[in-house]
């Protein structure tokens, strides 16, 4: 199959997956709910435009979808307008940061565009599911799934199966890299040493971390990612 259905095939099986969390945590499985129709068109549209060949793919990784973005429409570090483009699917309710996402906006045209990103790169999470932290009042914050042991063990097995199951597509196991340089790339560090995944991973700051810190430098840190990427 194609490197496009393959990927399909897997977020729609994402669906019947099932993790236990700790009390005061939340699942958010995007291809689940009321939204499951629009989210399968979105989905079909994203990948086939872009993945739509046998080609090898190098993987990115992020730590878990936002809540009220990825977490929502399934596509990872996607930005609404662009989806809105390629499937015709206004999206209400997403979200996503601007800055992060507008860095890596940057990073992309800067590499050759759209195009000629998706065609070397593929971009997922290290939990396909976002995960909010609820308080005693109910309201709700986005959480990743390092943020305590009994957390990450919890779902520990479920990113073990689904890193296996994404790496049968077409991925190019010789590097990855992972946006977060702190516990996010500890997580994918240890994971490795245990399954030996890839043969080198090369950790990239987070794009929010960049634009809310040290966005003076922020050329500087797109300079590291091109310079990653092009190895």
């Amino acid at each position: 199959m194609t490197f496009a259905k393959n990927a399909i095939k897997y977020y729609l099986s994402l669906a019947s997956e099932q993790v236990e969390i700790p009390e005061g945590y939340r699942v958010i499985n995007p291809y689940t709910g009321d939204n499951r129709e629009q989210i399968e068109k979105v989905l079909k549209g994203f990948y086939t435009k872009f993945y739509n060949d046998k080609n090898q793919r190098r993987l990115i990784w992020g730590s878990s979808p936002a809540r009220r973005g990825t977490a929502l429409i399934g596509v990872p570090f996607e930005d609404a307008a662009h989806l809105e483009q390629i499937t015709g699917i206004k999206l209400e309710g997403f979200h996503i940061s601007k800055a992060s996402s507008g860095f890596l906006q940057d990073v992309i045209e800067l590499y050759g565009g759209y195009e000629v990103f998706y065609k070397h790169f593929y971009m997922s999470f290290i939990c396909p599911f976002g995960i909010s932290k609820v308080t005693p009042k109910g309201t709700e914050t986005n959480c990743n799934y390092y943020e305590n042991k009994m957390l990450c063990d919890s779902v520990y097995d479920l990113i073990v199966k689904t890193i296996k199951n994404q790496l049968k597509f077409g991925i190019d196991t010789s590097v990855c890299y992972c946006i977060g340089s702190g516990e996010n790339y500890k997580f994918l560090t240890n994971i490795n040493k245990k399954y030996h995944f890839f043969n080198t991973i090369i950790a990239l700051e987070h794009p929010r971390f960049i634009m809310q810190y040290n966005s003076r430098n922020k050329d500087t840190y797109i300079k590291k990612y091109l310079d990653a990427l092009n190895i």
